[in-house]
């Protein structure tokens, strides 16, 4: 059994070596230790500060983001809104200046067939004086073929002129 049990001159001397190697270690190991642990332990906390702004900054700018973006959608609303009533306005202003045209073209043509009516009454005007006049010729040569009767056109028509 007196292998299992030490002897006290060996726990002193245990005792002694622990206590000398705490102190030794609390005076040069700890303290750096410590140190480096504290350190660890601010840059863990700086990293976490450092996400945590971050992440807000990426919030804002998402959030700053979706403003743009609802900005532009609008602004392009705006634009083809703006495009539809200029082409509306446009094709509005063809089809008035198209039917102002079309009037006008029939207003032309209106007067160009009155004209046309006119000079072709007037021709037939003087178709029917010049056909008038051939057989008015042609019925006095047939009615004035003798003496007699051209000398009693003649006398008649002195007395209407003396008449008149």
């Amino acid at each position: 059994m007196e292998l299992l049990t030490p002897g006290i001159g060996l726990l002193f001397w245990q005792a002694v070596i622990f206590v000398t190697l705490l102190l030794l270690l609390g005076k040069l190991a700890w303290n750096p230790i410590l140190n480096a642990l504290r350190i660890r332990e601010d840059s863990i906390e700086e990293a976490l500060a450092t996400a945590e702004r971050a992440k807000e900054e990426m919030a804002k700018l998402e959030s700053d983001n979706r403003k743009l973006l609802d900005e532009a959608r609008a602004e392009r609303e705006k634009l083809l809104r703006e495009a539809r009533e200029t082409a509306s306005a446009m094709v509005e202003e063809a089809k008035t200046k198209a039917s102002e045209q079309a009037n006008k073209l029939i207003n032309d043509a209106k007067v160009a067939i009155q004209v046309e009516k006119q000079a072709a009454l007037t021709d037939v005007k003087n178709q029917v004086a010049e056909f008038s006049l051939e057989i008015t010729e042609k019925v006095l040569k047939g009615a004035l073929g003798d003496s007699k009767a051209q000398k009693a056109v003649i006398e008649k028509y002195v007395k209407d002129l003396n008449l008149n």
